[in-house]
């Protein structure tokens, strides 16, 4: 119920300012721009921190007749207003230290003013300043309300930064920027409404009321204005604003404008004559406008920069979140009280309602009465016979928004009848309460009177559409009724997939039926070889993967045809020039290890990353290849051509070529078994063997190394697999 309300608060709040947001942020990037921009003139001295004003004002009374006023600006330009020896009136920026002009003002552009005043009141006066100080508390209740929905998430303040598991874009960085640029969004929010409820007069308004000032009875001494004691303490850059006496007069005074105090001092002693300090109320609004602009900082206007655009990015990928979790319509053909399936969903963002969805259509397709609906519609259901639930996890074990009434209606509604359930749980093995709430659930049914587990919890890792179909295939079976075994039916079909051309290629014929493939991939694609090429011969779900090489910044694929076969029929079609989509799945457990040695062994096709390996070699690497094929072809010598030559190259040492149907008669395991003391003692000594290929050809090598390892280290192969020196691709 907590997560419900923080959610929809959450929601609610965005919805409200959202229009307003997007204006602020826009505006509030470019004054961010502004500010940055106002610190470009060098009009700052460079030991600026360290002058004082007993430096200061003796250089500048003795370079100007006369000086009204100095304001030092947050970015900390002195400006001098006055007269100078030929009594030209002076207003411009001075350096404190020697008295020389820098620069002149410069006005704000008119675009710059037209921004900051769509920016603080949207050209409605009061009115807009009002508005634009709501929509800074809505946006300070939205951060608090996201940081609440997070810590949730987290399940504590603890783990506030801990890993996020990526669902989609737009869930996974709202979360990730949104801890990032908390702290700006906050401060910014909290900065702007104070602003406004200053503006409005919600404190006192303060004035500086000095005490009265009693003139001497007898004329003052000139003392040295360097020797003030307060002037020596001061440092200029504590400074906001200096007055001048008007005259040598000893009713005129020096009115000092510090932080958080303004102060009258006798221009003849240097003593103070009054002091006021500013209160609270004043010196925050002076902070949150420092704050709030990012005037005295560039490092920080950067960050309130980025933060406005940012907030850009939360108000379209909140939405998108929102309309990813409305997108998936239960449909329903028949009434609860005739359904004799009830499929129950508890989903956070709508890809678990995706599974249950596919079961429920095909159950209605074959004449059955099935109900789909959500964990928090639980009820009576007089006719049911099967119950399953499809369930995820929501941060570390909570139920989803969805499912979090689910308890006490299961209470409230025992079934009548008795109901077959199953529990299908959906989760990531990133987060450690894997599948939790589908496991509380499990247990909650099993302890009903009226529930018969049909069969046991059922986890899905990363919405795995094969680890699905394992229960479909067993529950389909429990219950007699025939549902879709094929995995690519219950896949997501993938996005971001990137044009490919095909580069070159070799062809097939009644000897030959493998061909090979050199790819062009667009210029920022990142590979290497022992990656995979993923492609979707039939533009639907249905995915075939093939490990690649990388040559000369190309992928080269090599492929057998099989007559039925979908992926290599599709690959075997196309021509020199032709384009198609596909997408490179990084394969990082099958990536080639740096300055160890390596064996490589592989059968028919599987030889394809290991061309690539072997090119991409430093000198003198320890490369050894074992490859295992029928017979020899003209690919085949292509491939030996290419060994010769990188053997001359020193990035191979040896290869070996097992033939089973012609010349040598054997097999890529008695190769291995003629080597035995070689790859015991690569092993040994820290090295790699890799694996590609047949799944068949993997299980009969990593037998016939098992025995060679204990035979002649004393170690079986699952000591090496520990050490990670057993990295195997196969299929």
């Amino acid at each position: 119920m907590t997560l419900s309300i923080w959610r929809y608060a959450h929601l609610a709040l965005a919805l409200i300012s959202s229009l307003f947001l997007v204006m602020a942020s826009v505006t509030g990037a470019i004054l961010a721009i502004d500010a940055i921009q106002e610190k470009m003139p060098s009009y700052r001295a460079a030991n600026f921190n360290e002058i004082t004003v007993a430096q200061t004002v003796p250089v500048l009374k003795k370079n100007f007749s006369e000086i009204s006023e100095l304001d030092i600006d947050h970015n900390g330009f002195v400006r001098l207003k006055g007269f100078d020896e030929e009594g030209n009136e002076v207003d411009a920026y001075v350096d404190p230290a020697t008295g020389k002009i820098l620069g002149k003002p410069i006005d704000k552009s008119a675009f710059v003013e037209w921004t900051t005043a769509l920016h603080r009141s949207m050209f409605l006066k009061e009115t807009g300043r009002l508005i634009v100080g709501i929509v800074s508390f809505l946006l300070l209740l939205i951060a608090i309300s996201g940081m609440a929905l997070i810590i949730q998430r987290q399940r504590s303040l603890a783990k506030f930064f801990t890993k996020v598991v990526k669902e989609y874009f737009a869930q996974y960085y709202h979360i990730i920027t949104g801890r990032l640029i908390l702290i700006p969004v906050l401060v910014i929010a909290l900065t702007g409404t104070y602003l406004c409820m200053a503006r409005f007069q919600l404190f006192p308004e303060h004035k500086a009321e000095h005490k009265e000032i009693v003139a001497p009875t007898q004329d003052p001494i000139q003392q040295k204005i360097e020797e003030f004691e307060l002037f020596k303490n001061t440092k200029l850059a504590d400074v906001k604003k200096i007055e001048f006496p008007f005259a040598e007069d000893p009713e005129e005074y020096y009115n000092l404008k510090l932080s958080d105090t303004e102060l009258i001092v006798d221009q003849f002693s240097g003593n103070v004559l009054s002091e006021v300090k500013y209160p609270t109320t004043l010196v925050l609004e002076n902070l949150s406008l420092d704050l709030h602009t990012g005037r005295t900082n560039i490092i920080w206007a950067v960050i309130l920069g980025i933060a406005c655009l940012n907030i850009l990015f939360f108000i379209y990928s909140g939405f998108a979140i929102t309309l990813k979790r409305r997108a998936t319509k239960i449909k329903n053909k028949h009434k609860t009280n005739d359904a004799e399936f009830i499929l129950l969903v508890g989903t956070e963002n709508g890809s678990t309602l995706r599974f249950a969805n596919a079961i429920h259509e095909q159950l209605i397709a074959q004449g059955k009465v099935s109900y789909l609906a959500q964990l928090n519609q639980y009820q009576v259901f007089p006719k049911a016979k099967h119950l399953l639930v499809f369930t995820s996890t929501y941060g570390l074990g909570d139920p989803p928004s969805n499912a979090n009434k689910v308890w006490q209606l299961i209470d409230k509604f025992p079934q009548k009848e008795e109901v077959n359930f199953s529990v299908i749980g959906f989760g990531s093995h990133s987060y450690p309460d894997f599948c939790e709430f589908a496991k509380q659930i499990d247990q909650k049914l099993a302890e009903q009177a009226w529930a018969k587990q049909l069969i046991k919890l059922h986890t899905i890792d990363d919405k795995s559409a094969i680890q699905f179909v394992q229960w479909v295939k067993t529950w389909s079976e429990k219950v007699a009724v025939e549902l879709a075994t094929t995995p690519a039916l219950y896949a997501k079909k993938p996005k971001g997939l990137h044009k490919m051309m095909v580069l070159d290629r070799t062809e097939v014929s009644e000897a030959e039926q493998t061909f090979t493939l050199t790819i062009r991939t667009p210029t920022r694609t990142k590979f290497t070889s022992g990656d995979l090429l993923a492609i979707y011969p039939a533009d639907d779900n249905r995915e075939r993967l093939y490990s690649v090489a990388k040559c000369q910044g190309n992928v080269q694929l090599v492929v057998k045809l099989h007559p039925s076969g979908l992926g290599s029929s599709y690959l075997n079609d196309l021509k020199v020039g032709d384009t198609f989509r596909a997408r490179m799945v990084t394969n990082e457990s099958f990536h080639q290890p740096k300055n160890k040695p390596l064996a490589m062994i592989a059968n028919g096709t599987g030889i394809a990353p290991f061309l690539g390996m072997i090119t991409q070699s430093n000198k003198n690497a320890d490369n050894h290849l074992y490859v295992g094929f029928r017979k020899e072809t003209d690919i085949i010598k292509q491939h030996k051509a290419f060994l010769d030559q990188q053997i001359q190259n020193h990035k191979l040492k040896t290869y070996q070529f097992a033939f089973s149907r012609e010349q040598n008669h054997c097999y890529v395991m008695d190769l291995i078994r003629n080597d035995a003391s070689y790859l015991a003692l690569l092993l040994n000594n820290g090295g790699v063997v890799m694996i590609c290929g047949s799944l068949q050809m993997q299980q009969d090598v990593e037998k016939v190394i098992d025995e060679i390892c204990m035979k002649i280290n004393g170690n079986d192969l699952a000591y090496y697999k520990k050490n990670g020196q057993l990295l195997t691709d196969c299929y």
